[in-house]
């Protein structure tokens, strides 16, 4: 199975808010997000995916998401490019 770890971008421009997750199928969890039944940080604004890695190892996939999720100036890099 693949799985994907992924960033997205409030697409709203007047707030600029990111959010890392990880997935095995990733049209699926964009429409969760967007229709407010994905994470509770998401609600309530519309996203786009700026980044996705894909894995083949559910627990590199997550290991992976956890560093991206405390890794600021990655983060913050990765926004400044979409």
């Amino acid at each position: 199975m693949i799985f994907y770890v992924y960033m997205l971008k409030s697409v709203n421009n007047k707030i600029t808010k990111s959010y890392v997750g990880y997935t095995n199928n990733l049209k699926l969890r964009l429409k969760k997000h967007n229709t407010g039944t994905g994470a509770k940080s998401t609600r309530g604004l519309k996203w786009k995916i700026i980044y996705k890695k894909r894995f083949y190892d559910k627990n590199l996939a997550m290991s992976y998401e956890y560093k991206l999720k405390k890794d600021k100036k990655k983060r913050k890099y990765l926004l400044s490019l979409s």
